[in-house]
């Protein structure tokens, strides 16, 4: 899953990435949503000191022999939240982050092409294949719909979900991504 996933290639380039988000969204004039995770990758890199797997373990122990197992301080340092999601709700955040950024991406032109846009987040990041990629995802799901979600998720969890313009100008029109 993602948390094996982060291990693998370190919490601390993770903490990097964020960094470098938060000065591109300021010199562009926007606000770094604080979510949940930063008090995670704050802890694990600063707290902890615990990187990844390349370190000796992240959200993972990695004995000489056996299995894998999740980090036992991690339930002591982030309890299991009471307000339970639902599962639809979890999926949702997940597959629309990941939608929206690769929008984001597309629209400033760090993507060229729907369909490596689709390619690089299955093979990239493991996006889910059965949707057939991030944008295909979005055209499945519906544009318009798409949007009317977006606005749902910002409402709830933050800016890391409001639709880029590039999503509603295309919903507007009644266009996809192809």
């Amino acid at each position: 899953g993602p948390l094996a996933v982060i291990d693998e290639i370190n919490i601390g380039l993770a903490a990097h990435i964020r960094e470098q988000m938060r000065k591109d969204l300021t010199v562009k004039g926007e606000i770094w949503s604080e979510g949940p995770w930063d008090k995670v990758i704050d802890f694990m890199t600063e707290e902890a000191k615990r990187l990844g797997r390349a370190n000796g373990g992240g959200f993972y122990e990695y004995p000489e022999t056996g299995k894998k197992y999740l980090w036992p301080e991690l339930k002591k340092h982030f309890p299991v939240s009471e307000s339970a999601l639902t599962q639809e709700e979890m999926i949702d955040r997940i597959r629309f982050a990941q939608a929206v950024e690769t929008i984001r991406c597309y629209e400033e032109g760090v993507l060229t092409s729907v369909a490596d846009a689709n390619i690089g987040s299955i093979f990239g990041w493991g996006f889910a294949p059965f949707k057939g990629g991030t944008l295909q995802f979005v055209n499945d799901y519906g544009v318009k719909e798409f949007l009317v979600r977006t606005k749902e998720l910002t409402e709830l969890y933050g800016n890391r979900f409001s639709p880029p313009k590039l999503l509603v100008d295309m919903a507007d029109q009644g266009k996809s991504f192809s």
